[in-house]
């Protein structure tokens, strides 16, 4: 029960005054401790059990991940792009960082399933690829990984 609420609580008091699920998916990464794996978030460990919080967190990590994966590309492609033009540092460099660094591997959750860790750094490297590209990226088709899956 307190999984639910604390699950609540981070999605009405941050994420949802985040916008959308590329900043959602970066921000609950940085939740991670990166040396243990483990989430830690002091507000919702002071107001739910240590527990629940990182149950909350784990949970809604998941959740982004797999809407961001398993939905079309053109919109993570706009996601990716909407993130990186919120950076005040020069875009091309950004794109550019991102793909040769190849950050976006951080994004993905300890636990998720390795065919959509896959599809989720494929998809994210078409995006680097169509964003460094002058101009804006063409227009895909509303393709979702889920009929990429089925078929």
């Amino acid at each position: 029960m307190d999984v639910e609420a604390a699950r609540e609580d981070l999605n009405r008091r941050t994420l949802a005054h985040l916008g959308y699920d590329f900043a959602r998916l970066v921000y609950l990464c940085s939740l991670r401790d990166f040396s243990t794996g483990g989430y830690h978030h002091n507000g919702l460990e002071n107001s739910f059990s240590q527990i629940a919080a990182k149950a909350a967190i784990i949970s809604l990590h998941e959740e982004v991940f797999l809407r961001l994966t398993l939905g079309p590309l053109d919109q993570l492609v706009a996601q990716i792009d909407r993130f990186v033009r919120s950076s005040a540092a020069d875009y091309q460099a950004t794109v550019t960082t991102w793909q040769t660094l190849e950050t976006y591997h951080i994004l993905v959750p300890s636990c998720a399933d390795l065919n959509l860790s896959e599809l989720f750094r494929s998809s994210v490297k078409i995006a680097m690829q169509l964003l460094k590209t002058p101009g804006r990226p063409p227009k895909l088709p509303a393709t979702s990984g889920r009929h990429l899956l089925d078929g």
